[in-house]
């Protein structure tokens, strides 16, 4: 663990939750808006204390986490239509909670909060299972192919994790039309696994015969 590395993760944290705040309790005009509260509650919080189990465990991986310097530029442009995504998706839930033009019943927050903990126990896992695992589209060196556990279920269980963590974010806003933008993620990640595939087979030794013992991208028998 170096100091460097605990600044710049204690930065972008910083800075991840006042913008997710801004982008929240600017539109609604309000801070008493508790389902904004309860998504930063269960988004910030397990995301610290997963920064400092990494960073004292594996800070390799923490550094590969906060790594966002993506040079594919089929990945850029993922990267942007991510956040329009976010970005259009978090101000229609608070103008939504401030006009209360698409609000959803109190009930579904606490469906979208199961959702969101399950979702994020099995990134956790992930997590776990590959410490090659990197924001931006690389080959480390020594990199080996993981095809046991989840990957050897689906080839992008990070990404399964990452759909329904981020289709819940809405629901626990208790906002339909926040989570029909929402909704444009799998599409998103779908492009960046077309990419990510086509650098991995060229680049990971071993990819190509993966491929075809795990048949399915992120659902099992669906895709």
């Amino acid at each position: 663990m170096t100091l460097k590395l605990f600044f710049q993760a204690l930065i972008k944290f910083v800075c991840g939750v006042i913008l997710v705040g801004s982008l929240l309790f600017v539109p609604a005009g309000t801070f008493y808006y508790t389902s904004a509260w309860i998504l930063m509650g269960v988004l910030f919080v397990p995301m610290f204390i997963a920064g400092i189990v990494m960073m004292i465990k594996n800070p390799a991986l923490l550094s590969s986490r906060l790594k966002a310097d993506e040079k594919e530029k089929q990945q850029q442009n993922v990267i942007k239509y991510s956040a329009v995504m976010f970005v259009l998706g978090f101000v229609a839930a608070g103008l939504d909670f401030r006009f209360s033009i698409t609000r959803l019943d109190t009930w579904i927050t606490y469906a979208g909060v199961a959702v969101f903990i399950i979702a994020y126990l099995l990134y956790a896992e992930v997590l776990v299972e590959n410490t090659y695992l990197s924001r931006t589209i690389e080959v480390q060196n020594g990199q080996k192919v993981i095809d046991t556990g989840l990957y050897g279920i689906v080839r992008h269980p990070m990404y399964t994790a990452t759909i329904f963590l981020f289709i819940s974010m809405p629901i626990i806003l208790g906002s339909a039309l926040s989570l029909l933008i929402f909704c444009a993620y799998p599409f998103i990640i779908a492009l960046r696994i077309k990419n990510e595939e086509g650098v991995l087979e060229i680049e990971l030794e071993g990819y190509t015969e993966y491929k075809k013992r795990v048949r399915y991208k992120m659902i099992p028998f669906i895709y």
